[in-house]
């Protein structure tokens, strides 16, 4: 079962009560719970995708984080930005790569260091 998600009470909760219920109980709480239907690393590929074409790149790093605990391996993220440059545009592809490296990069330097 996934993570309940609280982000949005966490970040809105005050300023946009009936947002936050939207994002945490209905999107995370109902549809990325159904993963009989897709499964998260699926749903995290096709949500990473949306948000790479739309050029949403302040919600990049949240969502790539979350994919990458889905499971989406490095090699997987590069061959979908890389497909995705030519729909969406070289520029966004650039943003996603910048931000991407960072996120996959993160846990490979604690592997390098031994810990």
């Amino acid at each position: 079962m996934a993570k309940k998600q609280t982000a949005g009470q966490e970040q809105l909760g005050e300023f946009a009560p009936q947002f936050a219920h939207l994002n945490d109980d209905v999107l995370f709480g109902e549809v990325w719970s159904r993963e009989d239907e897709l499964s998260a690393h699926d749903r995290s590929m096709i949500t990473i995708a949306a948000i790479i074409a739309m050029g949403a790149t302040e919600q990049m790093d949240a969502h790539f984080n979350i994919g990458k605990a889905n499971g989406i391996t490095k090699d997987e993220i590069a061959a979908e930005i890389t497909h995705l440059a030519f729909y969406v545009g070289w520029p966004k592809a650039w943003s996603a790569f910048n931000r991407a490296k960072k996120v996959w990069a993160e846990g490979e330097e604690s592997h390098a260091h031994g810990e």
